[in-house]
């Protein structure tokens, strides 16, 4: 009977046990499941978390006035770095020409529906997006102006503008030109009774760019050449930058020209002019299509050579780049040329969109830079990557 009912006592003990594990164990497996559901959603949370940051990363539109063109991909290049510098979201679009004037507005638009944080706009035709323009202020989104910019925009739209300075190159040209020892004993020679010519061939005298460049030259070239000649130099051509020789005579004239158009014959022609004129000692071309002018008119150049040419002592300066203007400062048929820095608008224009996302005071212009290149340091890596074809 005695061990019956110990063995009754533990049966009910080894049931109990049991029973306890089984709940234990339940309890166990509650508490793992509770926990890694906290954990999943902490999970979750971080998760949401890093789209909230990735949401609120600022996004800026970039959109130039052509893309095709080596130029514009080189500011682009220079926009992406900035966009990585300051860890921004950024697109960079443009019309396949500088002539598609209705697709660049589409892009804008298209653009604006997305609510960017700030706009960067080289405009082909300000008139063209008013309504935009006006829409970006009322919504708070502040619009860079880079290269050309967006002139005669409605007041107080534009916050700044990344561009070349163009009368500084202007300056720079002639400062170059002044310092090249062949100009300077040619124009050592000059005389009130025997003047000497410095030709520029401007494109056009309505462009804000092709105008500053000129004006920056010619202004620039006037103060070097009064320093050898006080009061007999003269600026003419063309009356929207003439300037009399303060003593009523002239040793140094420096003459404007601007062809009736901007086609390929009409600057040819006035390249042709020019070179036909008495005197001529130099020729200073405001941008890539009046070089190419002067390169159809001299040969492929090849007139300016300096050891064998036909104008072997005229000395010639352009303006941009491009690949028949590359060949001929290579060549050393052009002393040089001045070359905008396309890096440096698409980096500055993207930095002054997130000064102005932050609220920081931004200046109305900055000047993105210039530089002379020659035979010589066309192919240093500074100067190589600003020399677009």
């Amino acid at each position: 009977m005695k061990k019956s009912l110990l063995w009754i006592v533990v049966l009910v003990l080894s049931i109990s046990m049991v029973a306890a594990f089984s709940l234990y164990g339940c309890k166990a497996e509650e508490a793992v499941a509770a926990e890694e559901e906290v954990a999943e959603e902490e999970v979750a949370e971080e998760v949401v978390e890093e789209e909230v940051v990735a949401e609120a990363k600022p996004y800026i539109a970039v959109i130039s006035k052509g893309f095709q063109h080596q130029f514009w991909q080189t500011v682009m290049m220079g926009a992406e770095a900035a966009a990585a510098d300051y860890d921004v979201d950024m697109t960079f679009d443009g019309p396949p020409s500088e002539s598609d004037i209705a697709i660049q507005v589409d892009m804008i638009n298209a653009a604006i529906a997305k609510n960017p944080a700030a706009l960067c706009l080289a405009i082909l035709d300000t008139e063209s997006v008013t309504t935009q323009l006006n829409e970006c202020k009322a919504n708070g989104i502040p619009v860079v102006g880079f290269d050309s910019g967006v002139p005669g925009a409605p007041e107080g739209i534009i916050v700044s503008t990344a561009s070349t300075n163009n009368e500084a190159a202007g300056a720079l040209a002639a400062d170059s030109m002044f310092a090249d020892p062949t100009f300077l004993a040619a124009l050592e020679t000059a005389t009130v009774d025997n003047p000497v010519v410095i030709g520029v061939l401007s494109q056009e005298a309505t462009s804000a760019s092709i105008v500053g460049r000129t004006v920056g030259f010619a202004d620039q070239m006037f103060k070097n050449c009064e320093t050898l000649f006080p009061g007999q130099v003269e600026v003419t051509g063309h009356v929207k930058f003439e300037k009399a020789a303060t003593s009523g005579e002239a040793a140094v004239s420096i003459y404007v020209q601007v062809p009736p158009s901007t086609s390929a014959t009409d600057l040819q022609t006035g390249a042709q002019t020019l070179f036909a004129m008495d005197g001529l000692i130099a020729v200073f071309a405001s941008n890539e299509a009046t070089v190419s002018g002067i390169v159809a008119a001299t040969t492929d150049g090849t007139d300016l050579d300096r050891e064998n040419g036909k104008f072997k002592d005229i000395t010639v300066i352009g303006f941009d780049a491009g690949k028949a203007q590359k060949d001929v400062v290579r060549s050393g048929y052009l002393v040089g040329a001045i070359t905008q820095d396309p890096y440096m608008i698409g980096y500055l224009a993207v930095e002054l969109a997130v000064k102005a996302i932050n609220g920081e005071t931004v200046p109305e212009m900055i000047d993105t830079g210039c530089k002379f290149y020659n035979a010589a340091n066309m192919d240093e890596p500074d100067i190589a990557v600003l020399l677009y074809d």
